[in-house]
């Protein structure tokens, strides 16, 4: 920032001085011409022509210097054929005049004809009343006087520029400094908190920090979060699996004749509860990588496909918005979907309806899948999302369907209701799914 600030301050000052220095420069060096076009119209206005044809003064010109020798101050009237006629303060010496051409207008020139006396020289060329000859006026000035005011308007720029500059860059220094001080206390807020082991930021801190502390503490909240999750389901994952592991420990040392039996039930068991978690986990990791976005529709049909297969006698509809779209991975929408699906066709009389989006407004994306089958009762309802929570044992199964359709919703924070099919008559399962961009 302070680069950048500095490079632009010493462009700009650079750029404004020069056009400055310009404009001052230009204004001497014009006010030094308008009196020297002073003096040559004066010079016109006293001159005429005498009977042998020179020129000649009617009338003295006003200005002492002309008449003391080297003087700085010369005036020059030259003609074809005629010798030039300069003022005394010129003495031995001859102005040049530049060109052979003709002047109609004053016209302005440096010359260094004389050393070590630069010259500001303008001429103009008349044809006097009773003469045919082209006269050629030429007043010529030192230029001392005028380089010394551009001189010295140039070291007053430079010098005012520098002072400028100098106190624009030593603001710029410490506007960023001051500026940024918000940012070392946020610094040292979050080293703070990293000694002290708190897990906010608490410290009272400027107005214009406060958006990034609170994406910060909403960050901070997020990790502990997943970090609460992923301790509870490895709880439960180890409280899970330790009832099976003590089950088969026990028979192994008390040498039961029925162990390979009771080795195929647990581990199935555990196997059940692996698997739940790591659904839960697969779907946590793909929530974390990105905005996710699928399509229901080509999902539905996705699953009605594998479903249709298993279940030939069932009968399947779809209807609703086929552009429907929620912010979840592909493969956890079909997750969810197949299960719900799938349980419908086991669990039903033989028809199945879902219903994709049919009121495509709000925040939420809403889901329906109806069967004809008995249904559940609505106080054992809430408990069917426990993991292992079967109505019907005598239908093969693990008894996590459910209840990963509720976990892995909720990870994308949606819902997953039950209750009873006008239509059918059987089991009416609603989810609820956020939209993209909400």
């Amino acid at each position: 920032m302070m680069a950048i600030a500095a490079i632009w301050i010493s462009v700009l000052l650079l750029g404004g001085g020069f056009a400055l220095e310009r404009a001052l420069t230009s204004q001497v060096q014009s006010n030094f011409d308008d009196q020297l076009e002073y003096v040559l119209t004066a010079l016109i206005a006293s001159a005429e022509v005498d009977d042998w044809g020179d020129v000649r003064f009617y009338r003295s010109l006003g200005d002492q210097r002309f008449l003391e020798v080297n003087s700085g101050v010369y005036w020059q009237i030259t003609g074809p054929g005629k010798d030039p006629y300069p003022s005394r303060s010129l003495w031995d010496r001859t102005l040049e005049v530049e060109g052979d051409h003709v002047d109609d207008e004053p016209h302005f020139y440096d010359s260094n004809q004389f050393p070590d006396e630069p010259l500001r020289v303008v001429e103009r060329s008349i044809i006097l009343p009773d003469s045919e000859t082209q006269w050629t006026f030429t007043v010529a000035s030192a230029r001392e006087e005028l380089d010394f005011q551009i001189s010295r308007i140039r070291s007053i720029l430079v010098w005012s520029f520098a002072a400028l500059g100098l106190g624009l860059l030593i603001m710029a220094v410490l506007q960023s400094y001051y500026g940024l001080s918000p940012l070392r206390r946020v610094r040292a807020a979050i080293q703070s908190m990293r000694s002290a082991g708190a897990n906010r930021i608490d410290d009272p801190l400027p107005l214009e920090v406060e958006p990034l502390v609170e994406e910060i503490n909403a960050l901070l909240a997020h990790s502990e979060k997943q970090a609460e999750e992923a301790r509870t389901h490895a709880g439960n994952l180890a409280h899970a699996l330790k009832t099976p592991l003590t089950v088969l420990t026990n028979a192994a040392t008390a040498h039961d004749p029925r162990l390979s039996d009771l080795v195929c039930r647990e581990t199935k068991t555990m196997q059940r509860h692996v698997e739940h978690h790591l659904a839960r986990a697969r779907a946590v990791g793909r929530r974390a990588s990105g905005h996710a976005r699928a399509e229901v529709w080509p999902s539905v049909q996705s699953v009605l496909r594998a479903v249709t297969r298993i279940y030939e006698d069932t009968r399947f509809d779809l209807d609703g918005n086929r552009q429907a779209a929620v912010a979840i991975e592909r493969q956890d929408l079909d997750e969810i979907l197949g299960n719900l699906i799938e349980n419908a066709a086991k669990y039903g009389g033989g028809s199945v309806f879902v219903t994709v989006d049919a009121e495509p407004h709000g925040k939420m994306c809403t889901i329906w899948v109806e069967d004809d089958g008995p249904g559940i009762p609505e106080a054992q309802r809430a408990g069917i999302f426990d993991r292992g929570a079967r109505l019907d044992t005598g239908k093969p199964g693990t008894g996590l369907g459910l209840a990963i359709v509720r976990d892995v919703a909720e990870i994308y924070a949606g819902t997953v209701e039950l209750g009873e099919s006008e239509d059918l008559g059987g089991l009416m399962v609603t989810l609820r799914l956020p939209r993209p961009g909400v």
